[in-house]
């Protein structure tokens, strides 16, 4: 008897005929011989409903009354999908992050998962019981409730794949898989039927909306197999995500992604002097901004100028950061861009196979788009373009790569794209 999680997202359970579908795919798993696991995130938009509310209430609210409060929304759901379960003759239980032994660190917001207790779910699996459980939360050493951040409920679907041995993950969605780029942007983006779990994780570091990293990171060290299904299109078998060890690694690319959520600073006039650059990146670092592409280029004999960039939500505590950094090492400005996209490509076949950044760099040349900042990987090559010529980058730069690619993707896009 297989063990199989699942995990089903805001909009496959937003309502009730909704989570009786959903209902009846976890009884179909079941039906099959299967063990199952399910977790599942807060109905439709019901989150975002719970911020505005505490939004109104405090001006930026944190800490432990907030996660206390987000985390009623999938349990929500588990108890409804429970109910509903019940219903049809089956035997369900809802737990929530504690009581399936979900244990994090002492962090409110964005806590990463520490372990798995899994005493209690395998006593329910054993008597026969489908266990339902809430998504994104868990518990800290101190019992309080803590929240996971942003793609928490892929993260604890996978991570509780990995410590009950699964035999796979299955997340399903609004979509049918991961597609070679963003069917919104090119209707002929492809499906791709395997991604090995570094191309994955790339692509979702470089804007691609499909899976959070640190939940393709948790199913790479636990070696779980994650397929990323469509929940109206059960004839279709998604997207497997597992290892490059045991994928045919024949394509170049394995996808394209653009992320508008960027900006470019400048920090010009600065003195050509070795340490200069740990303070300007570490004050930066100490505000927990992360910083991506950067160039450092000669501009006199004595000062240099250093261009990167940062996430858009970063861009004013940036500049205030580098304000006091331009004082203090006798900088002469800041400038900034805001109005820039980056365009990356991803692939593990890239490794020793020269001529992809030409390829790349070539498809743009024709559609006339310059490139403003350029940085590379062993998978991945990321272009800074305006923003304005995005679109028709990720058009020209899928025909380069994907020349066969006729046909308008079938695709939802209620919840989020494979791509």
């Amino acid at each position: 008897m297989a063990l199989v999680v699942q995990k089903f997202g805001g909009t496959s359970v937003g309502d009730v005929e909704k989570i009786r579908h959903v209902a009846r795919i976890i009884a179909d798993a079941y039906d099959k011989g299967n063990k199952v696991v399910t977790v599942v995130s807060a109905m439709g938009k019901s989150t975002d409903h719970l911020v505005m509310l505490a939004s109104q209430l405090c001006e930026s609210p944190t800490g432990r009354e907030y996660d206390a409060l987000l985390a009623t929304g999938e349990k929500v759901t588990t108890a409804l999908l429970a109910m509903a379960l019940n219903s049809m003759g089956y035997d369900a239980i809802g737990l929530n992050g504690e009581q399936a032994g979900i244990v994090t660190e002492d962090l409110f917001n964005r806590a990463r998962i520490l372990e798995i207790k899994t005493d209690k779910i395998n006593k329910h699996l054993e008597k026969g019981t489908i266990v339902i459980v809430t998504g994104f939360q868990g518990i800290d050493s101190q019992g309080n409730i803590t929240t996971l951040g942003r793609g928490g409920s892929d993260t604890s679907a996978v991570a509780l794949a990995g410590a009950l041995g699964a035999e796979r993950c299955d997340i399903f969605t609004d979509v049918r898989g991961v597609f070679s780029t963003d069917p919104r942007i090119v209707p002929e983006a492809v499906k791709q039927d395997k991604m090995a779990y570094i191309e994955m994780m790339e692509l979702a570091r470089v804007g691609a909306n499909v899976l959070h990293p640190r939940a393709v990171e948790t199913a790479r060290q636990a070696d779980v197999m994650v397929c990323v299904r469509s929940t109206f299109d059960l004839d279709d078998p998604g997207t497997r995500v597992l290892g490059a060890s045991i994928m045919e690694l024949d394509r170049s690319v394995a996808g394209i992604a653009c992320d508008d959520n960027q900006a470019r600073l400048a920090l010009t006039g600065v003195p050509d002097q070795p340490g200069i650059a740990a303070e300007v990146f570490g004050s930066l670092a100490e505000e927990n901004i992360s910083v991506d592409m950067i160039i450092q280029s000669l501009n006199t004999e004595n000062t240099n100028d250093i261009a990167f960039t940062v996430s858009g939500t970063d861009l004013a505590d940036a500049i205030r950061v580098l304000e006091k950094v331009k004082a203090h090492i006798g900088a002469k400005a800041i400038s900034k861009d805001e109005a820039i996209s980056k365009i990356s490509i991803v692939g593990a076949g890239m490794i020793d196979r020269p001529g992809i950044a030409a390829d790349m760099f070539r498809a743009l040349a024709k559609a006339r788009i310059n490139i403003k900042m350029i940085s590379t990987s062993e998978i991945k090559i990321s272009c800074l373009v305006a923003q304005e010529q995005a679109k028709t980058a990720v058009q020209v730069i899928h025909d380069q790569f994907f020349p066969y690619a006729k046909e308008p993707a079938e695709t939802l896009v209620n919840e989020k794209l494979g791509y």
